[in-house]
């Protein structure tokens, strides 16, 4: 941060934004239960923010790996807070219809796939390649952020003052967002020759760059295979006798983890294999949710659920480091895109699995035998991977 003034702003800007998006995401589940009475119905909003997120997530990436990306950037922020205008807008007029909250959530969804490609491309244009990880460590605790304290503030806010009011903060918050990007330089991506930058051309790269490409792998790892989000209702009620709050305490626990994940990230800065680094912390993850489907004793669980958070963390700060300093800056965008897919539908796949698992089995087996399979396909990557074992950060190959 005091190396970059723009990369400061952006990170604040970032952070004010997060946090008003967290808000509008609960209000406008709450909304949508005040409105229909029907879990089902709130559960559709994820949905109809998932398949855009998925979709425009690849090309977008495409898309800031053509464009200015300072341009995509706050054109997509502008178009973001116009939407939680006009949610605030209808809520002020007493315009209540469902249908209406899904749409303005997919047009959310698409201009954060538009957003995120754009805005995280940027970074390594901003900062030296040895700041790349903190920058990274940084940008992981506003996410973390984001999660933690804009639900809680959304749902103090729409108490006191409506839903109006909390759509109306999230218009505001993101004018931090869209100061930082406009005070920015141009952004235009390096390329060569052929100015179109095809979704199918960043695959094939993807395709023949394994060390990038393991770290997607290792992330379906963690995401699919021993993600226990989904189960943590039924858990807080047959495990631990409790109820809601006990179920906001298990959602929470990760996220803490992540926070100081984090906070306390300062000693990777003397890891070189990165690759190496990563495979520990997705056998570390997996390893937490085991050892967590076996204990009935609800702080041993918490603390465990806060150390898989602090593995997620250290992991991801790793692999987003090698996306940025392994991949040149004209495929910077579509791997960024390839990466909210993965981070958008993995959990998605990981809480249909551990759903159906406990379904045929139970919670305790769901979640265990998840974790123990995450510890085993990351050993099979181990053994597969060797040139990603000995990825060194001091001669990236992607």
């Amino acid at each position: 941060m005091r190396t970059s003034a723009h990369y400061r702003r952006l990170w604040f800007g970032s952070t004010i934004s997060w946090v008003g998006q967290g808000m509008t995401a609960l209000a406008v589940s709450l909304q949508v239960y005040d409105i229909t009475r029907s879990p089902f119905s709130v559960g559709l909003v994820g949905l109809f923010s998932l398949v855009p997120l998925v979709v425009f997530g690849l090309y977008g990436g495409a898309i800031a790996d053509t464009v200015d990306r300072r341009k995509l950037g706050l054109f997509s922020a502008c178009g973001s807070a116009v939407l939680s205008i006009a949610l605030a807008a209808a809520a002020f007029a007493g315009f209540h219809r469902v249908w209406f909250l899904y749409g303005i959530v997919a047009l959310q969804a698409v201009c954060a796939a538009l957003n995120s490609p754009a805005r995280t491309s940027m970074i390594p244009r901003l900062l030296p390649p040895e700041q790349l990880r903190a920058a990274n460590a940084l940008n992981s605790m506003v996410m973390t952020f984001g999660t933690l304290v804009g639900p809680s503030l959304g749902g103090l806010i729409v108490g006191l003052a409506g839903y109006q009011t909390a759509y109306l903060v999230d218009a505001v918050a993101f004018s931090a967002s869209l100061y930082a990007m406009w005070r920015l330089p141009s952004m235009l991506p390096d390329r060569k020759g052929d100015k179109r930058a095809s979704v199918l051309d960043g695959l094939r790269f993807l395709a023949t760059r394994p060390n990038l490409r393991m770290t997607f792998f290792s992330d379906f790892c963690a995401m699919i295979l021993a993600h226990p989000r989904a189960l943590f209702p039924a858990v807080a009620v047959l495990w631990y006798g409790g109820d809601a709050k006990t179920t906001g305490l298990l959602v929470a626990a990760p996220a803490f983890g992540a926070l100081l994940g984090g906070v306390l990230s300062g000693w990777q800065g003397r890891i070189r294999h990165h690759g190496q680094a990563i495979l520990i912390a997705v056998a570390c993850w997996g390893t937490a949710i085991a050892v967590f489907g076996l204990t009935r004793n609800l702080w041993l669980g918490l603390l465990l659920l806060a150390l898989a958070g602090y593995s997620d963390t250290v992991s991801m700060i790793f692999r987003n480091t090698m996306m940025q300093v392994a991949a040149p800056d004209e495929m910077r965008g579509r791997l960024q895109g390839v990466f909210i897919v993965v981070v958008a539908g993995g959990p998605r796949l990981g809480d249909f699995l551990a759903g159906s698992v406990a379904d045929l089995t139970s919670p305790t087996v769901a979640v265990t035998g998840g974790g123990i399979a995450c510890v085993l396909a990351v050993g099979v990557l181990a053994l597969y991977g060797r040139n990603f074992r000995r990825y060194d950060a001091l001669d990236p190959t992607p």
